[in-house]
C-alpha cells in the first residue's frame, strides 16, 4: 500500500508540475501590453498606451519611431496571419500546410503576384519617405521575431519564424487585389452555359450594366483635376478552409453637413470581408508632431487601408469592375510550343517554379505564358481540353503603385492632396470615400479603366474574332466614376452599378440593387443625421427588394392547391416588412423558397456542379429579381421532364411547397420553430480551428445573429440543400465617424483585437459585434492617458 501511495504521490506531483509548467507557457506566449523594451533604430522614446480592447495609442516625436513601434505591437498579436498573407502570393502555403495546398500554390505562382512585387521593389526610389515608413515598420516587426515569443501556431505547424522584406508587404497587396477581382468567378462558367447549352440560355441572365437599377450618381467637382469557379473554385475553395479573409463588397455613405444635425460631416463604412479569426483589421492610433492618424492596417501592411483624424476620413467599398480577362490561345498545329499573336506563330514563354511542401519533396513545375497571361491549362484542374485559356489581370501587367498611393492617402490632410493619389491605384477596383472638417464629401472610383469596343463581351473567355486588342485604351483618370460635394447631398456605395462620365457603362461584377436602394431610400427624405441614426442605420438588416419578390412570387401561387396551413404560410409573407430578426419566421421562410426556386429553375439544364458554381456567384444574386419577373425565360422549363413544358407559376409553386416540406423536416412541423437564429449563426474560423479537437479553443462562436445576405448588415452564407446559413463574409469593422465630436466617433470588430488565443483581446468584442453594439475609437490625449489598461514604453536604450 506505501508503494502505491508513493506512486500516487509521484504522479500527483507530476500532474502539478505540468500544470505549473503549463501556465508558465501560456504566460510566456501572451502578448506584452506593458512594461519596457529596448527597440533598435529609435531617435527617442515612443509610448504604447493600450485602452481595454487592447488597441495601442501610439505617441512618440518622430513618424517613424512611431511606425517601429507599430511593427512590433502588430506582430505580437498578428505574426501568424503576417505569416499566412504574405505566403500566400508567393505560393508559400504547401509549406505549411502540405500537399493538399499544392494546386493553390501553382495557381498563385502562375499568376505572377511575387514577381510582380520583385519587378515594382526593383523600381522603387529607395529614398522615398514610403519606403522609410515600410522600412521601420519591417524592422519593428523583425525584432519581434528574433525577441518575442513564437505564436502556438508555429508550434503547431513546425514551420521556423522568418524575417519579413518589403517582397512581403506588397506580396500581402497583391492577395488582396486578387480577392477583389471578381472576373476570375464567372467568365469561364458563363462561357461553359454558352457552350453547352447555348447563348440563349446566357440572355436572361443579367450579365451587364442594366438601366432599371440603382445607379451610383455621378457628380465630379472639375474633370482637370484629376476564370471562373470553373478555373479558380479549388483557390477559392482552399482559402475558405484555412479561414483566409476574401474580399466581397461593402457599405459606405458619407452625408454633407446640410443633411446632418450638426452642421457636420458624417462618415459610415463597413467593408465585407470573409470572416476568419482573427479578424481582418488591426486598429492603431499614432500620434507624433507631424503625424496622426486612427488606422485600420491590414497584417504586414504599414499603412492604414481605412482611416481617420481630425481633418480626413475615408474609407472603401470594391467598386467590382472586371479588370480580369480569360484569351483562347490558338496553337500552331504542329509545335504547341507557338501561339497565333498578329497572324503569326510566336513562342510562348516558359517558367518554371519550385514549391516547398511539408513532409514531402519539392515540387517543380513549368507553365506557359501568352501575352496575355499564364495558360491555366494544366494548372487548374477545373481547365478542361485542349483550347488553352489564358488569364489577364491588370494588377501584374501594370506599374504598381498602389503602396504608393495608401502611404500618399494616409497622409494627405484636405481633399486636394487626397485626390492627386487617387490615380496611383491601378488594382484592385476600389470605391475611396471621403469626408472632411470643412464640409467636402466624396466618392472616387480608382482603378485603371479601358475602353472596350461594343463587339466584345467581357463575360466570355474571348475567341479569336471577339477580343479586347492587346494594347488597351486607357481612360483619364477624370473620366473614372465619382462624386464630390453633390447636391443631393450625400455620397453612397454598395457595390452597385455606376453611372457613366466617359460616354461608356463599365463592364462589372456588380451587386444588386438591394442594399443601395434601401441606403438611398432612408437618406434621401432625413436632414437631421446624427452619429445615433447613422449606427442604427448600419445595422439595418431590412431589404425592400426582397419584399417585392414577395409580391410577385406569391401572385403567381395557385391558392386553390394548398392546404389552410400552406395558405396561412402564405399570408404571413405576404405581411412581412422583409426584416431579417432573429425571431421572424418570414426570413427563414423567404431563404429557403429562393434556394427551391433557383435549384427548380436552373439544376436540370446545368447539372450539380454547374449549378453549385453559379450559387456562389454575385451573379445569381442579381439574376434572382429578374427571373421572378420573367414569365418567358427559357429556363422555367424542366429539360428533365420531355412530356411537359413547365411553367414560371408551376416552378414557383413546387418551390413554395418543396420549401415547406424542407423546413417540416429540418426545424419540425410546427411552423413558429422555424424562427432565423435558428438556421442564421456566425462562428470565426482559425486556420488551426479545422482540427476538431482545437476548434474550441482557436475558433470564435458561434453565434445566432440577425441579418443577411444584400441588407445593409450585410452577412453573406452558401446557399445550399443544408438549409443551415452560416455566415461566411460580411462588416469586417463597423464605423461612424462625426467630424462635430471626433472624439467619440464609434467602431467595432468582429471579434477582438489580438490574434494570439492567449491573449484577453482575442475575442472580447465579439458578442457586442453580433447584438450591434459599439465601442469608442479614442483620440483624446488625456482620455487615453488617464484610462489606458496598460503602457507600453519603447526606448533606444
Amino acid at each position: 500500500m506505501k508503494t502505491l501511495k508513493k506512486i500516487g504521490i509521484f504522479f500527483l506531483i507530476l500532474a502539478v508540475l505540468a500544470g505549473i509548467a503549463a501556465v508558465i507557457f501560456v504566460q510566456i506566449l501572451k502578448p506584452d501590453y506593458s512594461g519596457k523594451k529596448v527597440l533598435v533604430g529609435l531617435k527617442q522614446n515612443v509610448d504604447v498606451y493600450y485602452d481595454k480592447y487592447g488597441v495601442p495609442h501610439i505617441y512618440g516625436e518622430d513618424e517613424q519611431d512611431a511606425v517601429r513601434a507599430l511593427g512590433y505591437v502588430h506582430a505580437q498579436d498578428r505574426l501568424w496571419q503576417m505569416e499566412l498573407l504574405r505566403r500566400i502570393g508567393s505560393g508559400g502555403l504547401s509549406e505549411v500546410f502540405g500537399e493538399d495546398l499544392i494546386t493553390t500554390d501553382k495557381f498563385f505562382l502562375s499568376l505572377g503576384i511575387d514577381d510582380a512585387s520583385k519587378k515594382a521593389i526593383g523600381e522603387l526610389d529607395k529614398n522615398t519617405e514610403a519606403v522609410g515608413i515600410i522600412s521601420a515598420y519591417l524592422d519593428g516587426v523583425n525584432q519581434f521575431i528574433a525577441e518575442g515569443p513564437t505564436p502556438i501556431e508555429y508550434y503547431l505547424t513546425g514551420i521556423d519564424k522568418k524575417e519579413f522584406s518589403i517582397n512581403d508587404v506588397y506580396n500581402t497587396m497583391g492577395y488582396m487585389a486578387f480577392s477583389f477581382a471578381m472576373g476570375h468567378k464567372t467568365d469561364p462558367l458563363l462561357t461553359n452555359i454558352k457552350d453547352k447549352l447555348g447563348p440563349e440560355y446566357l440572355m436572361d441572365l443579367p450579365m451587364h450594366s442594366s438601366s432599371d437599377t440603382e445607379w451610383i450618381k455621378n457628380y465630379p467637382q472639375n474633370k482637370s483635376d484629376s476564370i471562373g469557379n470553373s478555373v479558380t473554385a479549388m483557390v477559392t475553395n482552399a482559402l475558405n478552409k484555412l479561414e483566409l479573409p476574401l474580399f466581397e463588397g461593402s457599405n459606405s455613405w458619407v452625408i454633407a453637413p446640410e443633411k446632418t444635425k450638426s452642421g457636420k460631416v458624417i462618415f459610415a463604412n463597413d467593408p465585407h470581408i470573409g470572416f476568419a479569426q482573427p479578424s481582418v483589421w488591426y486598429e492603431a492610433h499614432i500620434e507624433t508632431p507631424n503625424y496622426s492618424k486612427y488606422g485600420y492596417h491590414m497584417a504586414g501592411i504599414p499603412f492604414p487601408v481605412l482611416g481617420h483624424n481630425r481633418n480626413v476620413a475615408y474609407g472603401m467599398t470594391m467598386f467590382e469592375n472586371d479588370d480580369v480577362d480569360f484569351y483562347y490561345e490558338e496553337n500552331n498545329p504542329s509545335n504547341n510550343n507557338q501561339y497565333k499573336k498578329d497572324g503569326k506563330w510566336v513562342a510562348y514563354k516558359e517558367v518554371t517554379k519550385t514549391i516547398k511542401v511539408k513532409d514531402a519533396e519539392d515540387v517543380t513545375f513549368s507553365f506557359k505564358k501568352s501575352i496575355h497571361g499564364p495558360i491555366l491549362n494544366g494548372i487548374a484542374d477545373q481547365v478542361v481540353g485542349e483550347r488553352p485559356i489564358a488569364m489577364s489581370w491588370i494588377y501584374t501587367q501594370e506599374k504598381n503603385t498602389v503602396v504608393d498611393a495608401f502611404y500618399e492617402l494616409s497622409h494627405a490632410e484636405n481633399l486636394k492632396t487626397f485626390k492627386k493619389a487617387l490615380p496611383k491605384i491601378h488594382a484592385p477596383g476600389l470605391n475611396i470615400m471621403y469626408g472632411d472638417a470643412e464640409g467636402n464629401i466624396g466618392w472616387f472610383a480608382t482603378a485603371k479603366l479601358y475602353r472596350i469596343p461594343d463587339s466584345v463581351n467581357t463575360k466570355l473567355v474571348y475567341d479569336k474574332n471577339t477580343r479586347l486588342p492587346y494594347q488597351k485604351e486607357y481612360l483619364d483618370f477624370s473620366e473614372n466614376p465619382q462624386a464630390v460635394n453633390p447636391p443631393w447631398h450625400y455620397v453612397y456605395s454598395a457595390n452597385n452599378q455606376p453611372d457613366s462620365i466617359a460616354g461608356m457603362l463599365y463592364p462589372g461584377y456588380y451587386l444588386p440593387e438591394n442594399r443601395a436602394k434601401r441606403i438611398v431610400q432612408l437618406l434621401e427624405p432625413k436632414d437631421d443625421w446624427d452619429t445615433d441614426t447613422v449606427a442604427k442605420m448600419i445595422l439595418d438588416v431590412t431589404s425592400p427588394v426582397h419584399i417585392e419578390i414577395i409580391e410577385d412570387l406569391t401572385e403567381l401561387i395557385d391558392r386553390s392547391q394548398l392546404d389552410a396551413e400552406a395558405v396561412a404560410l402564405l399570408d404571413s409573407l405576404q405581411s412581412w416588412d422583409g426584416a431579417y430578426n432573429l425571431q421572424s419566421v418570414e426570413a427563414t421562410m423567404y431563404t429557403r423558397w429562393v434556394y427551391y426556386l433557383l435549384k427548380n429553375t436552373f439544376k436540370d439544364e446545368l447539372g450539380t456542379e454547374m449549378f453549385g458554381q453559379l450559387l456562389s456567384t454575385h451573379l445569381i444574386k442579381r439574376t434572382i429579381a429578374p427571373m421572378v419577373a420573367n414569365k418567358k425565360s427559357i429556363w422555367w422549363d424542366n429539360v428533365s421532364t420531355a412530356d411537359v413544358v413547365e411553367s414560371r407559376e408551376v416552378i414557383v409553386q413546387h418551390s413554395f411547397l418543396d420549401a415547406i416540406r424542407s423546413l417540416k423536416e429540418s426545424l419540425g412541423p410546427n411552423s413558429t420553430d422555424w424562427t432565423w437564429n435558428k438556421v442564421h449563426t456566425i462562428e470565426h474560423g482559425h486556420p488551426i480551428g479545422q482540427v476538431k479537437a482545437l476548434r474550441s479553443f482557436f475558433n470564435v462562436g458561434p453565434f445566432p445573429v440577425h441579418g443577411t445576405r444584400e441588407v445593409i448588415n450585410n452577412l453573406a452564407f452558401p446557399i445550399d440543400s443544408t438549409g443551415l446559413y452560416k455566415v461566411s463574409s460580411g462588416p469586417s469593422t463597423r464605423r461612424v465617424i462625426d467630424f462635430s465630436d471626433i472624439e467619440n466617433s464609434l467602431s467595432i470588430l468582429p471579434t477582438g483585437q489580438s490574434g494570439n488565443p492567449f491573449s484577453e483581446h482575442y475575442d472580447d468584442q465579439a458578442e457586442m459585434y453580433v447584438n450591434g453594439k459599439f465601442r469608442k475609437m479614442m483620440m483624446n490625449e488625456e482620455e487615453i492617458k488617464s484610462t489606458a489598461s496598460s503602457v507600453l514604453v519603447f526606448s533606444s536604450k
